[in-house]
Protein backbone atom coordinates (compact mmCIF):
# COMPACT_ATOMS: atom_id res chain seq x y z
CA UNK A 1 0.00 0.00 0.00
CA UNK A 2 1.14 3.24 -0.92
CA UNK A 3 0.87 6.20 1.93
CA UNK A 4 0.79 9.74 1.56
CA UNK A 5 3.95 11.74 1.56
CA UNK A 6 4.94 14.07 4.06
CA UNK A 7 7.70 16.56 2.91
CA UNK A 8 9.32 17.33 6.07
CA UNK A 9 12.49 19.61 7.28
CA UNK A 10 12.53 18.07 10.93
CA UNK A 11 14.38 17.76 13.71
CA UNK A 12 16.10 15.74 16.18
CA UNK A 13 16.01 16.75 19.87
CA UNK A 14 18.41 16.03 22.23
CA UNK A 15 18.11 14.64 26.24
CA UNK A 16 17.29 18.56 27.16
CA UNK A 17 15.50 18.39 30.81
CA UNK A 18 12.43 20.83 31.40
CA UNK A 19 14.76 22.82 34.03
CA UNK A 20 16.87 23.48 30.97
CA UNK A 21 13.62 24.72 28.94
CA UNK A 22 12.66 27.31 31.70
CA UNK A 23 16.07 28.61 32.35
CA UNK A 24 17.42 29.22 28.80
CA UNK A 25 14.90 28.48 26.10
CA UNK A 26 12.07 30.79 27.80
CA UNK A 27 14.16 33.05 29.98
CA UNK A 28 12.63 36.73 29.94
CA UNK A 29 16.32 38.17 29.93
CA UNK A 30 16.34 37.45 26.40
CA UNK A 31 15.46 40.23 24.66
CA UNK A 32 13.53 38.53 21.92
CA UNK A 33 11.66 35.19 20.82
CA UNK A 34 13.53 33.48 17.48
CA UNK A 35 11.67 31.17 15.38
CA UNK A 36 13.75 29.68 12.86
CA UNK A 37 11.46 29.34 9.56
CA UNK A 38 11.57 26.51 7.42
CA UNK A 39 10.56 25.89 3.81
CA UNK A 40 10.70 22.45 3.19
CA UNK A 41 12.95 21.02 -0.46
CA UNK A 42 13.86 23.94 -3.05
CA UNK A 43 16.55 23.59 -5.72
CA UNK A 44 16.87 20.56 -7.41
CA UNK A 45 14.59 18.97 -4.68
CA UNK A 46 10.99 20.30 -5.87
CA UNK A 47 8.58 18.27 -3.59
CA UNK A 48 5.73 17.26 -4.17
CA UNK A 49 4.04 18.16 -7.69
CA UNK A 50 0.68 17.14 -7.46
CA UNK A 51 -1.91 18.54 -9.81
CA UNK A 52 1.47 20.07 -11.28
CA UNK A 53 1.91 22.72 -8.89
CA UNK A 54 5.17 23.27 -6.82
CA UNK A 55 5.50 22.01 -3.52
CA UNK A 56 8.70 23.66 -3.00
CA UNK A 57 7.14 27.23 -4.44
CA UNK A 58 4.26 26.93 -1.88
CA UNK A 59 6.27 26.38 1.04
CA UNK A 60 8.41 29.16 0.54
CA UNK A 61 5.42 31.47 0.07
CA UNK A 62 3.95 31.01 3.01
CA UNK A 63 7.22 30.80 5.21
CA UNK A 64 8.07 34.66 4.01
CA UNK A 65 4.44 36.00 4.42
CA UNK A 66 4.58 34.22 7.92
CA UNK A 67 8.56 35.62 8.54
CA UNK A 68 7.33 39.24 6.97
CA UNK A 69 4.62 39.42 9.85
CA UNK A 70 6.63 38.42 12.58
CA UNK A 71 9.49 40.49 11.99
CA UNK A 72 7.37 43.45 12.57
CA UNK A 73 6.42 42.75 16.03
CA UNK A 74 9.33 43.50 17.85
CA UNK A 75 8.78 40.44 20.27
CA UNK A 76 9.84 38.00 17.54
CA UNK A 77 13.62 37.74 16.04
CA UNK A 78 12.74 35.26 12.60
CA UNK A 79 15.48 33.24 10.85
CA UNK A 80 14.94 31.45 7.32
CA UNK A 81 16.46 28.55 6.55
CA UNK A 82 16.18 29.57 2.87
CA UNK A 83 14.71 32.74 1.00
CA UNK A 84 15.01 31.30 -2.51
CA UNK A 85 14.86 28.83 -4.49
CA UNK A 86 18.34 26.92 -3.16
CA UNK A 87 18.42 23.34 -1.69
CA UNK A 88 19.68 23.11 2.17
CA UNK A 89 20.66 20.11 2.97
CA UNK A 90 19.19 18.87 6.81
CA UNK A 91 21.32 18.83 8.63
CA UNK A 92 22.67 22.56 7.40
CA UNK A 93 19.13 23.34 8.69
CA UNK A 94 19.50 22.34 11.74
CA UNK A 95 22.89 23.72 12.24
CA UNK A 96 21.32 27.14 10.95
CA UNK A 97 18.91 27.05 14.05
CA UNK A 98 21.47 25.93 16.86
CA UNK A 99 23.53 29.14 15.46
CA UNK A 100 20.49 31.28 16.32
CA UNK A 101 19.98 29.84 19.42
CA UNK A 102 15.95 29.45 18.31
CA UNK A 103 13.31 28.74 20.68
CA UNK A 104 10.71 27.66 17.99
CA UNK A 105 11.29 25.47 14.87
CA UNK A 106 8.69 25.61 12.21
CA UNK A 107 8.35 23.74 8.82
CA UNK A 108 6.10 24.18 6.03
CA UNK A 109 5.36 21.67 3.70
CA UNK A 110 2.52 20.05 1.38
CA UNK A 111 1.37 16.88 1.50
CA UNK A 112 0.40 14.49 -1.75
CA UNK A 113 -1.47 10.90 -2.17
CA UNK A 114 -2.63 8.77 -4.70
CA UNK A 115 -6.56 9.35 -3.94
CA UNK A 116 -8.07 12.22 -3.29
CA UNK A 117 -7.49 12.61 0.34
CA UNK A 118 -7.14 16.18 1.97
CA UNK A 119 -7.03 17.85 4.93
CA UNK A 120 -4.11 19.44 7.19
CA UNK A 121 -1.93 17.58 9.57
CA UNK A 122 1.38 18.62 12.18
CA UNK A 123 3.78 16.26 13.39
CA UNK A 124 6.23 16.39 15.98
CA UNK A 125 8.91 13.93 15.89
CA UNK A 126 8.53 10.65 18.05
CA UNK A 127 8.24 7.07 17.93
CA UNK A 128 5.87 5.74 14.64
CA UNK A 129 2.79 4.47 16.08
CA UNK A 130 1.77 2.60 13.02
CA UNK A 131 3.23 1.57 9.92
CA UNK A 132 1.84 3.89 8.57
CA UNK A 133 4.09 7.35 10.08
CA UNK A 134 6.91 4.84 9.63
CA UNK A 135 6.06 4.54 5.71
CA UNK A 136 5.74 8.27 6.36
CA UNK A 137 8.93 8.93 8.09
CA UNK A 138 10.75 6.42 5.21
CA UNK A 139 9.84 8.41 2.34
CA UNK A 140 10.88 11.69 3.77
CA UNK A 141 14.16 10.53 5.18
CA UNK A 142 14.86 8.99 1.84
CA UNK A 143 15.66 13.34 1.19
CA UNK A 144 19.17 12.47 2.25
CA UNK A 145 19.85 10.66 -1.15
CA UNK A 146 20.02 13.74 -2.81
CA UNK A 147 22.60 15.04 -0.84
CA UNK A 148 26.59 14.37 -1.57
CA UNK A 149 28.70 12.66 1.47
CA UNK A 150 24.92 11.65 3.47
CA UNK A 151 26.91 8.71 4.88
CA UNK A 152 28.87 10.89 7.00
CA UNK A 153 26.58 13.47 7.81
CA UNK A 154 24.10 11.21 8.70
CA UNK A 155 26.66 8.88 10.67
CA UNK A 156 25.19 5.46 8.81
CA UNK A 157 21.62 6.45 9.08
CA UNK A 158 19.50 3.77 6.88
CA UNK A 159 15.90 5.83 5.74
CA UNK A 160 14.81 2.26 5.71
CA UNK A 161 15.69 0.61 9.15
CA UNK A 162 13.05 0.94 11.89
CA UNK A 163 15.93 0.49 13.43
CA UNK A 164 17.31 3.65 12.68
CA UNK A 165 13.90 5.80 13.47
CA UNK A 166 13.88 4.83 16.90
CA UNK A 167 17.57 5.54 17.53
CA UNK A 168 16.61 9.10 16.48
CA UNK A 169 13.97 9.58 19.18
CA UNK A 170 16.26 9.76 22.22
CA UNK A 171 14.98 12.82 23.53
CA UNK A 172 13.37 14.45 26.69
CA UNK A 173 9.34 14.02 26.85
CA UNK A 174 9.24 17.23 28.19
CA UNK A 175 10.29 18.52 25.14
CA UNK A 176 7.84 16.60 23.05
CA UNK A 177 5.16 18.25 25.27
CA UNK A 178 6.14 21.64 24.49
CA UNK A 179 5.91 20.78 20.21
CA UNK A 180 2.89 18.65 21.04
CA UNK A 181 0.97 21.81 22.51
CA UNK A 182 2.16 24.28 19.26
CA UNK A 183 0.96 21.70 17.23
CA UNK A 184 -2.51 21.84 18.61
CA UNK A 185 -2.73 25.22 18.75
CA UNK A 186 -1.66 25.02 14.59
CA UNK A 187 -4.61 22.96 13.91
CA UNK A 188 -6.72 24.44 16.25
CA UNK A 189 -6.29 27.78 14.07
CA UNK A 190 -6.74 25.64 11.11
CA UNK A 191 -10.46 23.97 11.54
CA UNK A 192 -11.65 26.89 13.95
CA UNK A 193 -10.42 30.29 11.92
CA UNK A 194 -10.24 28.76 7.88
CA UNK A 195 -12.63 25.63 8.11
CA UNK A 196 -9.87 23.46 7.11
CA UNK A 197 -10.34 19.39 7.46
CA UNK A 198 -8.21 18.73 10.57
CA UNK A 199 -5.96 15.03 9.77
CA UNK A 200 -4.57 15.68 13.62
CA UNK A 201 -1.43 16.03 15.40
CA UNK A 202 1.22 13.19 14.73
CA UNK A 203 4.19 11.52 16.03
CA UNK A 204 6.70 9.96 13.94
CA UNK A 205 10.68 9.42 13.55
CA UNK A 206 12.47 11.91 11.36
CA UNK A 207 16.34 12.12 10.67
CA UNK A 208 16.26 15.81 9.39
CA UNK A 209 17.94 17.54 11.72
CA UNK A 210 20.99 16.94 13.90
CA UNK A 211 21.12 18.24 17.40
CA UNK A 212 18.67 20.66 17.32
CA UNK A 213 17.52 22.26 20.53
CA UNK A 214 14.48 23.55 20.44
CA UNK A 215 10.78 22.34 20.60
CA UNK A 216 9.74 21.88 16.42
CA UNK A 217 6.92 21.06 14.51
CA UNK A 218 6.62 19.97 10.72
CA UNK A 219 2.93 21.56 9.23
CA UNK A 220 1.53 19.66 6.43
CA UNK A 221 -0.50 22.68 4.73
CA UNK A 222 -2.87 20.08 2.90
CA UNK A 223 -2.64 17.81 -0.42
CA UNK A 224 -1.82 19.19 -3.60
CA UNK A 225 -3.00 15.87 -5.04
CA UNK A 226 -6.62 17.24 -4.23
CA UNK A 227 -8.23 18.87 -7.13
CA UNK A 228 -10.10 21.70 -5.01
CA UNK A 229 -7.37 21.68 -2.00
CA UNK A 230 -4.29 21.84 -4.32
CA UNK A 231 -6.21 24.85 -6.28
CA UNK A 232 -6.44 26.56 -2.89
CA UNK A 233 -3.10 26.26 -1.48
CA UNK A 234 -1.70 27.41 -5.15
CA UNK A 235 -3.65 30.73 -4.81
CA UNK A 236 -2.35 33.50 -3.13
CA UNK A 237 -5.74 33.64 -1.05
CA UNK A 238 -5.02 30.71 0.23
CA UNK A 239 -1.22 30.98 0.97
CA UNK A 240 -2.25 33.97 2.88
CA UNK A 241 -4.47 33.04 4.98
CA UNK A 242 -2.48 29.53 5.84
CA UNK A 243 0.18 32.06 6.64
CA UNK A 244 -2.33 34.25 9.29
CA UNK A 245 -3.52 30.92 10.71
CA UNK A 246 0.25 29.54 11.86
CA UNK A 247 1.13 33.33 12.47
CA UNK A 248 -1.60 33.27 15.38
CA UNK A 249 -0.64 29.88 16.69
CA UNK A 250 2.95 30.89 16.88
CA UNK A 251 2.28 34.45 18.91
CA UNK A 252 -0.18 32.26 20.75
CA UNK A 253 2.02 29.43 22.02
CA UNK A 254 4.43 32.14 22.77
CA UNK A 255 2.26 34.57 24.92
CA UNK A 256 1.17 31.06 26.50
CA UNK A 257 4.61 30.40 27.36
CA UNK A 258 5.13 34.38 29.14
CA UNK A 259 1.79 33.26 31.21
CA UNK A 260 2.95 29.94 32.20
CA UNK A 261 6.59 31.30 33.51
CA UNK A 262 5.16 34.51 34.30
CA UNK A 263 2.26 32.94 36.79
CA UNK A 264 3.15 34.74 40.57
CA UNK A 265 3.78 31.89 43.67
CA UNK A 266 2.35 33.07 46.94
CA UNK A 267 5.47 33.35 48.87
CA UNK A 268 4.14 31.21 51.86
CA UNK A 269 2.17 28.27 51.63
CA UNK A 270 0.35 27.83 55.15
CA UNK A 271 -1.93 25.13 53.81
CA UNK A 272 -1.94 21.40 52.80
CA UNK A 273 -3.59 20.08 49.38
CA UNK A 274 -6.20 18.54 51.67
CA UNK A 275 -7.26 21.35 52.69
CA UNK A 276 -7.98 23.44 49.23
CA UNK A 277 -11.19 22.59 47.74
CA UNK A 278 -11.79 22.79 44.16
CA UNK A 279 -14.88 24.95 44.50
CA UNK A 280 -13.73 27.22 47.35
CA UNK A 281 -13.83 31.06 45.71
CA UNK A 282 -13.48 33.96 47.84
CA UNK A 283 -14.04 37.62 47.42
CA UNK A 284 -11.72 39.16 45.04
CA UNK A 285 -10.72 35.54 43.18
CA UNK A 286 -10.35 35.47 39.71
CA UNK A 287 -13.26 33.22 38.11
CA UNK A 288 -13.84 32.05 34.53
CA UNK A 289 -16.88 30.14 34.51
CA UNK A 290 -16.48 28.68 31.10
CA UNK A 291 -12.78 27.37 31.36
CA UNK A 292 -10.86 24.79 33.58
CA UNK A 293 -7.48 25.59 35.13
CA UNK A 294 -5.23 22.71 36.01
CA UNK A 295 -1.71 22.38 37.07
CA UNK A 296 0.50 20.05 34.81
CA UNK A 297 2.95 17.89 37.17
CA UNK A 298 4.30 15.75 34.32
CA UNK A 299 4.20 13.72 30.88
CA UNK A 300 5.72 10.72 29.85
CA UNK A 301 5.20 7.60 27.81
CA UNK A 302 4.58 5.76 30.45
CA UNK A 303 0.46 5.32 32.24
CA UNK A 304 0.39 5.74 36.26
CA UNK A 305 -2.27 4.89 38.37
CA UNK A 306 -3.99 8.24 39.57
CA UNK A 307 -2.66 7.78 43.05
CA UNK A 308 -1.37 9.96 45.27
CA UNK A 309 1.41 7.68 46.07
CA UNK A 310 2.38 8.05 42.27
CA UNK A 311 2.80 11.73 42.99
CA UNK A 312 4.36 12.34 45.91
CA UNK A 313 1.02 13.15 48.29
CA UNK A 314 -1.36 15.00 45.73
CA UNK A 315 -4.66 14.17 44.85
CA UNK A 316 -7.03 15.98 42.91
CA UNK A 317 -5.47 14.13 39.85
CA UNK A 318 -6.20 13.47 36.25
CA UNK A 319 -4.37 12.61 32.87
CA UNK A 320 -5.23 12.97 29.16
CA UNK A 321 -3.66 11.19 26.44
CA UNK A 322 -2.35 12.52 23.08
CA UNK A 323 -1.10 9.86 21.03
CA UNK A 324 1.62 8.31 22.73
CA UNK A 325 1.99 10.37 25.43
CA UNK A 326 0.41 11.06 29.11
CA UNK A 327 0.01 14.09 30.53
CA UNK A 328 -0.47 14.42 34.38
CA UNK A 329 -2.75 17.09 35.90
CA UNK A 330 -3.27 18.14 39.61
CA UNK A 331 -6.16 20.38 40.47
CA UNK A 332 -9.70 20.99 38.63
CA UNK A 333 -11.21 24.62 38.85
CA UNK A 334 -12.04 27.88 36.76
CA UNK A 335 -10.51 29.85 40.20
CA UNK A 336 -7.17 31.22 38.75
CA UNK A 337 -6.28 32.52 42.09
CA UNK A 338 -7.10 28.70 43.31
CA UNK A 339 -4.88 27.06 40.62
CA UNK A 340 -2.13 29.36 41.52
CA UNK A 341 -1.95 28.19 44.89
CA UNK A 342 -2.50 24.37 43.71
CA UNK A 343 0.59 25.07 41.73
CA UNK A 344 2.89 26.56 44.81
CA UNK A 345 1.91 23.28 46.60
CA UNK A 346 2.94 20.93 43.61
CA UNK A 347 6.52 22.75 43.85
CA UNK A 348 6.79 22.18 47.33
CA UNK A 349 6.31 18.31 46.82
CA UNK A 350 8.92 18.75 44.23
CA UNK A 351 6.86 19.48 40.71
CA UNK A 352 9.46 22.45 40.14
CA UNK A 353 8.83 22.34 36.44
CA UNK A 354 4.92 22.42 36.67
CA UNK A 355 2.32 24.81 35.46
CA UNK A 356 -0.84 25.91 34.53
CA UNK A 357 -2.92 25.50 31.60
CA UNK A 358 -6.68 26.00 30.73
CA UNK A 359 -9.17 24.04 29.17
CA UNK A 360 -11.87 24.71 27.34
CA UNK A 361 -14.76 22.61 26.91
CA UNK A 362 -12.32 19.46 27.23
CA UNK A 363 -10.29 21.37 24.96
CA UNK A 364 -6.00 23.21 25.73
CA UNK A 365 -6.00 26.78 24.98
CA UNK A 366 -4.08 29.40 25.38
CA UNK A 367 -3.59 30.28 28.62
CA UNK A 368 -3.35 33.93 27.55
CA UNK A 369 -6.52 34.15 25.61
CA UNK A 370 -7.99 32.96 29.34
CA UNK A 371 -6.22 35.72 31.15
CA UNK A 372 -7.41 38.41 28.38
CA UNK A 373 -11.04 38.84 30.04
CA UNK A 374 -10.88 39.12 33.91
CA UNK A 375 -14.04 38.33 35.87
CA UNK A 376 -13.84 38.93 39.59
CA UNK A 377 -15.83 37.36 41.91
CA UNK A 378 -19.04 39.31 43.78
Amino acid sequence: MRYNRVHITFLIVLSIGISALTNSTFSQEKEKFVVVLDAGHGGHDPGNRGNGYKEKEIALNVVLAVGTVLENDDRFEVVYTRKKDEFIELHERGSIANKAGADLFVSVHCNSHRSQAFGTETFVLGLHANDENFNVAKNENSVILLEDNYEANYDGFDPNSPESIIGLTLMQEEYLDQSLTLASFVQNSFTKTLNRKSRGVKQAGFVVLHQTYMPSVLIELGFLTNNIEGKYLNSKKGQANMAKAIITSIINYKESLDAIYKVTIPEKVEVDATEIQSNKINEGDQVYEDVTFKVQIGAGASELELLPSNFKGLDQLSKLKIDDLYKYYYGNTSNYTLIKELRAIAIEKGFDSCFVVAFRNNELIPLIDVLKTHTTSN
